[in-house]
């Protein structure tokens, strides 16, 4: 039988800086959209994949971060989670090979290999397939956008009919082509080989390099590690139009999670995918003896909420919540312990774990995901007093507020 690992690369806290504040006190591969952690979307992806034999998320953030989760989620799917830390960060491609004894354990014939900070539909099973039809060596996800966007990603080009990779290149200066790289790939165990390959040509390099005196103090200051590889420039780019790297294209959404304005919009996207996918996850109301729901809400099981509120569309509310009477709830991510006072106001924010909001409190952001004050962030235990407004505006851990802001940083 043929089986399947999927390694998915989770980052470290060197990285993730503009997810600050909410990257502060829980790891971003663990901040929750749409009522689960943002890894969980494509874990539970890879789930549906026949012979899956084991998921691992390699990173470089301690162990201890991950543990709890990791034994939690393994538990629920009833498929092995492991969490491999790297001693320092080796590259998408790098990473991958520092951990290949264990990734190939299994001797699996298949790799699926996806980054965390990703949001899609994971079309993991049809990708699998159309790689399998294709018989090359890798097959990536990719996704036609704006012309106007395509040049802050990895743009492609791609043989209309055989779907073959012929031309790569990251984050190009000039226009190349509306297809990007949407960072979910399939491989044969032959993509060792390849970054093998790579890591050879360039000890050899290196050796020739010694002749000469001037060469290698050049290679000394060289600011990339010898064992750091690339997936895009190193192994994506040189065996483009080589016969051996394929595409598939999605036709869902697709988007990266760089900020907290992007989370906000890819947890609307995950509740809008659970009504296909996972409708029982999606909370329902009459107004009556719960309270009104609009549109797509997850509520946890373990939060309060008074019958007199109205939630929705494009709400997420975590554990042990408290929801006053006459509140009203539109796009936003309300995390653990939070307690929101009758007839507050929230409008396109994220408010923080332990925060609070007075009586007639107001917080909003205009709702702009891309503009850095377009969603109101509140961090962790942040109190807004009765009646303040805040407005397009973040605000640190363990501030009070008790005048109203708008349009500021609020340290």
């Amino acid at each position: 039988m043929e089986k399947v690992v999927a390694v998915i690369m989770v980052g470290g806290p060197t990285k993730g800086t503009r997810f600050r504040p909410l990257s502060f006190n829980t790891p971003k591969p663990l901040f929750p959209l749409a009522g689960q952690p943002m890894i969980q979307h494509p874990i539970s992806a890879c789930k549906r994949i026949p012979n899956l034999a084991q998921i691992f998320l390699i990173g470089f953030y301690e162990e201890r971060e991950f543990a709890l989760y990791v034994s939690s989620i393994s538990n629920e799917l009833k498929v092995p989670v492991r969490y491999l830390k790297e001693d320092k960060p080796h590259g998408s491609a790098g990473g991958l090979y520092y951990f290949r004894d264990m990734i190939m354990e299994e001797n699996p014939s298949h790799i699926i290999l996806l980054n965390c900070d990703v949001c899609c539909s994971f079309p993991l099973p049809d990708l699998l397939e159309a790689h399998k039809r294709y018989g090359g060596m890798g097959t990536m996800l990719v996704i036609k956008v704006s012309a106007e966007s395509a040049h802050q990603f990895g743009e492609l080009i791609a043989d209309p009919n055989t779907k073959e990779l012929l031309h790569y290149t990251e984050k190009p200066e000039t226009f190349v082509s509306d297809l990007i790289n949407c960072g979910v790939y399939v491989f044969t165990r032959d993509i060792f080989t390849a970054i093998q390959g790579v890591l050879t040509h360039r000890e050899d390099r290196a050796n020739i390099r010694q002749v000469s005196s001037f060469e290698a103090l050049q290679s000394a200051t060289r600011t990339v590690p010898v064992d750091f590889v690339r997936l895009d420039q190193d192994i994506l780019s040189p065996l483009a139009g080589k016969k051996q790297l394929y595409t598939y294209e999605t036709m869902d959404f697709w988007e990266q999670i760089k900020t907290p304005g992007m989370s906000l919009k890819c947890s609307s996207l995950y509740l809008a995918l659970f009504k296909i996918t996972s409708p029982q996850l999606l909370a329902c109301g009459n107004g009556i003896t719960s309270a009104t729901i609009a549109g797509d809400v997850y509520i946890h099981p373990s939060a309060k909420v008074h019958p007199t509120a109205k939630i929705g569309p494009n709400v997420s509310i975590s554990a042990n919540v408290r929801i006053g009477a006459g509140v009203r709830l539109i796009s936003c991510i309300v995390l653990d312990d939070v307690e929101i006072k009758e007839n507050a106001v929230v409008l396109n924010s994220i408010i923080g774990w332990k925060s609070s909001l007075g009586r007639w409190a107001r917080v909003q952001g205009n709702g702009d995901y891309n503009a850095k004050l377009g969603i109101t962030i509140l961090g962790e235990a942040v109190t807004v007093e009765d009646e303040v407004v805040v407005i397009n505006s973040i605000v640190l851990p363990n501030k009070v507020l008790n005048v109203s802001v708008q349009e500021e940083i609020i340290l």
